[in-house]
């Protein structure tokens, strides 16, 4: 039999991660003997556990020893880590390691280096004595990447001993039955708290939020000062705009709900008016763009990015429609994000979720509970889903922010 040794700190129990380990490790074909476990016995105390992991193929037993890991299991053993020289631009080494969203640490030089940057599906990236996550295609020749296995340690978010209320981590089990009131206020609260200590709150959102009407309360939600970041695609700028301009969203009278004479060209028009202007910031200046969502984010110096697709009319000029250079824009701008806000968008959730660190605080607001779960599923796990109708969650949600 091939074994090693490994070993467990923190909240490992309240957490469920020592029995995910158990899990894996069988599932896996492998096997396990407890060498020693102390249980904290006080609310602030950690639990340590040291297991004997053992596995008939070397090969397997690897397997296993990657899997634990990106639970939190390290080896007893503190290896220094492999790294291997990027041989040509965009392209990593082979054997080269994936991170997860979790804090990282590299040990080099017998020092535990944290990893800048959290996100997963990267690599990472040593340069003297820092570390940062990097994505595939950014990296240049010569650059050293970590591979392999050895000299990693991973801290994934714990379930501390004591109610954190529905920002308990794991704890967002998504269900139409939720109490929608009390998670509202709940969310509200968690944004003032943030705010009070000059935190970043970030919102991502989709064309429903226009088509409900809610976007109205979503613009003053950022004239009161709620929102550090936005994200979004063309179709919610475009409709924003198409209303502030017409009165409708894709040609639908939202006050009435009635079908405007000629409306279903309006959103055409609306993109063609900001073209001709050669920007929304521009059109804002003019004094044409008088109200609105990009018009709040305009006048409040709020940066954002809306990321082009395939489908896009027009786009808007401000639209950024090389993928890559939006992703790098998304990055950049998540990078000291506290909470960040997900509304009626599913591909924008999943695709800003997979750029932010596992202790972000996410909150993803959908009519489907489906978009909640695909969120998760794709490795968000500290998702909190409220499922409802965005044109009920924002009003109330303001509503609770001016209290």
């Amino acid at each position: 039999m091939h074994r090693e040794e490994i070993e467990l700190r923190g909240h490992i129990i309240d957490s469920m991660i020592l029995p995910k380990i158990f899990d894996v490790i069988m599932n896996m074909g492998g096997e396990f003997e407890i060498l020693e476990f102390e249980i904290g016995k006080r609310r602030e105390l950690p639990s340590y556990a040291k297991l004997l992991v053992m596995a008939e193929k070397r090969e397997v037993l690897e397997d296993i020893l990657e899997e634990v890991q990106k639970l939190g299991a390290t080896l007893t053993e503190e290896k220094e880590v492999n790294l291997s020289p990027v041989e040509k631009d965009g392209v990593a080494p082979d054997n080269f390691y994936s991170t997860t969203n979790h804090k990282t640490y590299i040990r080099l030089n017998k020092k535990w280096i944290y990893v800048k940057n959290p996100e997963m599906d990267c690599v990472i990236v040593v340069k003297g004595e820092e570390a940062e996550t990097k994505p595939i295609n950014e990296l240049k020749k010569g650059e050293m990447v970590v591979t392999g296995f050895d000299g990693i340690r991973i801290e994934p978010p714990e379930r501390p001993r004591g109610n954190l209320g529905p920002f308990e981590f794991m704890n967002s089990d998504v269900s139409i039955e939720k109490p929608k009131s009390t998670l509202i206020r709940a969310v509200a609260r968690e944004i003032k708290k943030i705010k009070e200590k000059d935190g970043k709150i970030g919102v991502v959102v989709g064309p429903a939020v226009v088509h409900t009407g809610a976007h109205v309360f979503l613009a003053e939600m950022i004239r009161l000062g709620f929102v550090d970041a936005f994200f979004g695609g063309n179709a919610i700028a475009v409709h924003d705009i198409e209303y502030a301009l017409f009165g409708t969203s894709l040609g639908i009278n939202i006050e009435t709900g009635e079908v405007s004479e000629h409306g279903h060209r309006n959103h055409l028009r609306a993109i063609n008016t900001i073209r001709k202007i050669g920007s929304i910031k521009k059109s804002v200046e003019t004094h044409v763009l008088k109200s609105g969502v990009m018009y709040e984010l305009v006048k409040n110096h709020v940066p954002f990015v809306l990321a082009g697709s395939i489908r896009d009319d027009g786009p808007l000029p401000e639209v950024v429609t090389d993928t890559i250079v939006a992703q790098r824009k998304m990055r950049e701008l998540l990078r000291d994000i506290d909470l960040i806000l997900m509304m009626s968008t599913m591909l924008h959730s999943i695709a800003v979720g997979n750029l932010i660190p596992s202790y972000v605080k996410t909150v993803c607001i959908d009519i489907n509970p489906s978009v909640v779960t695909k969120l998760m599923d794709r490795g968000s796990a500290q998702t909190l889903g409220i499922v409802t109708d965005v044109g009920e969650f924002l009003p109330l949600l303001v509503r609770e922010l001016k209290k």
